[in-house]
């Protein structure tokens, strides 16, 4: 069965919308928008489609063509985040940043239903895949002076990139300061801890490499990295 998400061709949003979304933040402000985000947010008519996708486009640092926001999305902080063209995002996902932080995920990548994006200080390369429910954790707190409540402690924010072309699996955590590299595969339910070199094929907890994807799997269309991680 051919995959679609990354094939379909992308034209440009309609100029109208591109006008109107600048109408939306010069009449509302970022504070009146998110409150109107919220009224769209759940819907799954045509109409509501077209209004998260405004709102979005109005308040966020960058925003591409064609993207698809499914219902129940959350954005926090979205003037620190940066979508490129034909991004889609499944239902209920939620991409938190921060004041002063910095998220962009490249075109064509596709996020599932109830990921949840820690998104301080987060890069997702082009063409990459999120499974339904991968957590992404850009930050944890420092747990010292130990007399106090952990959750008192300072947190510590490390940066989590995602390369492009990755695959991670559903129910994956990525762990604050992980770097996962092009072309990887991430198994279902992992917790990847440390960082994954280009190309690799890993799984468990916390998550071991298997093996190296090759050139050989390329030319076969082979899907034993599938079968190794049980996917």
């Amino acid at each position: 069965m051919p995959a679609t998400h990354a094939r379909r061709p992308v034209p440009p949003d309609p100029a109208h919308e591109v006008a109107f979304a600048r109408h939306l933040l010069r009449t509302h402000g970022r504070g009146g928008l998110l409150d109107l985000y919220a009224r769209f947010s759940a819907g799954e008519a045509a109409f509501d489609v077209m209004m998260r996708r405004l709102i979005a486009r109005a308040l966020m640092r960058r925003y591409g063509d064609g993207i698809a926001i499914a219902p129940g999305v959350r954005f926090v902080h979205p003037e620190t985040i940066a979508l490129g063209r034909a991004v889609f995002i499944g239902a209920a996902a939620i991409i938190q940043g921060r004041v002063g932080g910095r998220c962009t995920i490249g075109e064509r990548t596709w996020i599932g239903p109830q990921c949840f994006l820690d998104a301080r200080d987060l890069r997702i390369g082009a063409f990459a895949a999120l499974g339904p429910g991968v957590r992404i954790l850009g930050s944890a707190h420092i747990g010292g002076p130990r007399n106090i409540p952990i959750i008192r402690t300072d947190l510590r924010i490390a940066p989590v990139r995602i390369g492009a072309g990755a695959d991670i699996g559903t129910s994956a955590t990525i762990l604050p300061g992980v770097t996962i590299g092009r072309g990887s595969i991430v198994g279902a339910g992992a917790v990847v801890a440390a960082d994954v070199p280009s190309y690799a094929v890993v799984a468990g907890v916390p998550a071991r490499l298997l093996r190296r994807r090759t050139a050989k799997d390329a030319r076969d269309g082979s899907r034993a990295g599938e079968r190794a991680i049980g996917t």
